[in-house]
């Protein structure tokens, strides 16, 4: 992929392991407010319910506030654990407030960073909300790798809409065409670059099965066979 001059990547789920910083987060919060729930089966029914909310965001369905009260109340339903509104607002501001401060990276991320950063322009496309993201690409420590960094708040829209990827192109000074976006999500990440005419790899941790014709890696590392 010689015409490649720029890479953008996402972030959550890509490089970020959000799943592991998550739990950390949420063991934080439920301990200090003494909520008295089994974090594992907490986790069990609070991770597809955020996945489904998210979905409902990129495609403006529901709103910040509305995703991050939601995902919450619909858990302690399921539950059948009683607590107030306003100790589920509070619980959701505080967990976005302690997440960046657990840093837990996905395999091989340092490395291949330092192997890319070598060759390509680097920058950041990602649907997270502006000061969240940026606490955790400073903490984590790979925030030094990336010219550009592009949020949903800059573009006014998320990704899968072209215009996150085209607000992305202009902010990087980069070219479509010598350009390639790589992400753990099908629907916001690959299908949303390659409908736009920008290249992808779909970063498949968990194997889960994709159409043959997109390129995919199942570990960070083996991005060198691409790029």
């Amino acid at each position: 992929m010689k015409h490649i001059t720029d890479i953008f990547f996402d972030l959550d789920h890509t490089l970020w392991d959000f799943e592991k910083n998550s739990a950390l987060a949420f063991e934080k919060v439920l301990k200090k407010h003494e909520i008295q729930v089994d974090l594992d089966v907490f986790l069990e029914h609070y991770v597809p319910l955020n996945l489904k909310y998210w979905e409902l965001y990129r495609h403006e369905k529901i709103t910040q506030t509305q995703l991050r009260y939601g995902r919450l109340k619909d858990t302690f339903v399921i539950l059948n654990y009683e607590i107030s509104d306003e100790l589920i607002d509070l619980l959701s501001i505080e967990y976005i407030h302690y997440l960046p401060e657990f840093n837990h990276l996905f395999e091989g991320t340092i490395e291949i960073l330092d192997y890319l950063d070598a060759k390509y322009n680097l920058h950041i496309i990602t649907n997270g909300f502006q000061e969240v993201q940026a606490g955790k690409m400073k903490n984590s420590g790979i925030e030094k790798y990336f010219k550009t960094i592009t949020n949903s708040e800059m573009a006014g829209v998320k990704k899968p809409n072209p215009k996150i990827f085209e607000y992305a192109l202009q902010k990087a000074n980069a070219q479509k065409q010598n350009s390639i976006m790589i992400g753990d999500c099908l629907d916001a990440d690959v299908n949303g670059a390659l409908n736009f005419g920008m290249d992808a790899i779909h970063f498949n941790e968990n194997n889960k099965e994709a159409p043959s014709l997109v390129k995919q890696v199942t570990q960070l590392i083996e991005l060198k066979n691409h790029l």
